[in-house]
């Protein structure tokens, strides 16, 4: 079924149908509806990049994530669908894995099918080496670039964050006054979030007099027998620690499972902190105190920007939420 069939049904031409198409004014109202009928009753569904090509839209966003089997990211994309569609625009999903050269192959992809935007989710997307993000500045120049919980300075690029060094901060700074002095810190990566959170974590330390040591900070895998085994490790080298903060729920989960391993009391002889609130924070024993880095309000906030981008309003370039610190059983304080 194509839009000659429509066409030749309808006793129109094919330049009327697709002025129906493509929205196009010039176009009776009885001529209109007698083309909606037909495409109605022969079943045609438009091909939404051929009509893109007369709107100068195809109403479609392009996505990109690093991990869709990540909790955090597979919310993320929830949300960013969720939102879109409640505007009336598609998405198209990457998922590309944390190597620069498919970062940059499946975002020349979606510049490729012509979409309106592209969302970059969750903070990998931006290296270290500004020049490794010459190429989301350059394609800024032709269409939006949202970061949800990224940061990179350009013209014509969005970044919603949350304040996650401001949180770690709080966090740490918690439990230092319920009297945990050697607090253990395990994180995933060294992303823009990544070194956010560490960084709040380093500024409670030294703001409340206490020592920054590099044996008291490792990466790990974002797993739970990884984070159980390094803490297994650590615990046997005879390293003192009383608490352990991580960058994501998936360490802390971990965290817990060394505590049963070794018989440590939680919380009176080891506190725990999560990061993301996520539906891991439940499903330990006890459940994981955690900080709430309100993914769906990052997202709302991306797509509530990008909408005011579209409609020429008068957008800010960067907006910041702050998180929220979910005590549980994990803590004492």
């Amino acid at each position: 079924m194509n839009i000659y069939d429509v066409s030749r049904k309808a006793g129109v031409s094919i330049a009327t149908v697709s002025r129906v198409l493509n929205g196009s004014p010039n176009v009776s109202d009885r001529t209109r509806n007698l083309v909606l009928e037909v495409m109605d009753e022969l079943g045609y569904t438009p091909n939404v990049f051929a009509r893109g090509l007369g709107l100068g839209t195809i109403q479609t966003i392009g996505i990109m994530c690093s991990d869709s089997s990540d909790p955090y990211l597979a919310h993320a994309i929830y949300y960013l669908e969720q939102g879109l569609r409640g505007h009336g625009y598609d998405s198209i999903l990457c998922c590309t894995g944390n190597s620069l050269e498919n970062k940059q192959k499946y975002f020349d992809l979606l510049r490729s099918k012509k979409v309106d935007a592209i969302i970059l989710a969750g903070s990998k997307f931006i290296e270290l080496k500004p020049r490794d993000n010459d190429y989301i500045i350059e394609a800024a120049k032709e269409l939006p670039v949202m970061l949800v919980n990224g940061f990179l300075e350009g013209d014509n690029i969005y970044c919603t964050l949350c304040d996650d060094r401001s949180a770690t901060h709080e966090a740490a700074g918690r439990l230092i006054s319920s009297g945990c002095r050697n607090i253990l810190y395990l994180y995933t990566s060294q992303s823009y979030s990544g070194i956010g959170k560490l960084q709040g974590y380093r500024d409670a330390l030294s703001g409340c007099g206490l020592p920054i040591r590099d044996s008291h900070i490792h990466s790990c895998t974002k797993d739970v027998l990884a984070a159980r085994e390094l803490l297994l490790n650590l615990h046997a080298s005879g390293l003192i620690f009383d608490a352990v903060m991580t960058s994501d729920d998936t360490l802390a989960v971990g965290a817990v499972k060394y505590a049963h391993a070794t018989g440590r009391s939680i919380p009176d002889e080891l506190s725990i902190i999560g990061y993301n609130n996520s539906s891991y924070s439940v499903c330990t024993d006890p459940e994981l105190t955690s900080i709430d880095s309100k993914i769906e309000a990052l997202c709302t906030t991306t797509i509530n920007t990008l909408m005011g981008v579209f409609n020429g309003g008068n957008v800010p370039s960067r907006t910041t939420i702050a998180a929220d610190l979910i005590k549980r059983a994990t803590t004492k304080f």
